[in-house]
């Protein structure tokens, strides 16, 4: 299920450090996947916190990401992450994340995941609130 909007959206700024330019002057392909892992821990923080899953022994691991480059940034570029929730199957979801310069999107990325049980490594069905939740924001998206 898509709601088609952004369910459980996060924002934040993003600092680029030296360590992250490269030869070319620009920041390095692999410090987005980092930027994505940072974004994905904060939005596991605030709507799936990890603790308790960790302690029930299940949670989340991801099975894909895949990464578009539209526009390279720069040291200094002030840079905002997004990241929210856009996909939810039975037991797979997606999360969907952009980077963006002065309003001009300049990388999008998608990582997909499922929830697993830590001691099989076997996928689990969505957390059930996880679900309700989100299928409330896509029943109020319908209604407006």
């Amino acid at each position: 299920m898509s709601a088609g909007l952004r369910a459980f959206e996060i924002s934040t700024p993003i600092a680029i450090r030296t360590y992250d330019i490269d030869f070319a002057g620009i920041v390095s392909n692999i410090v987005y996947v980092r930027w994505l892992e940072d974004l994905r821990l904060m939005w596991l923080e605030k709507f799936m916190p990890l603790q308790p899953m960790v302690e029930r022994k299940h949670g989340p691991v991801l099975i894909a990401t895949h990464i578009e480059y539209k526009r390279p940034l720069r040291m200094f570029d002030p840079v905002i992450g997004h990241m929210w929730l856009s996909e939810l199957g039975r037991t797979r979801y997606t999360i969907s994340a952009e980077f963006v310069l002065n309003g001009e999107v300049t990388t999008q990325a998608t990582q997909h995941g499922v929830f697993v049980d830590f001691t099989t490594m076997r996928p689990l069905p969505i957390p059930l609130e996880m679900r309700q939740q989100f299928e409330a924001l896509h029943r109020q998206a319908r209604a407006q």
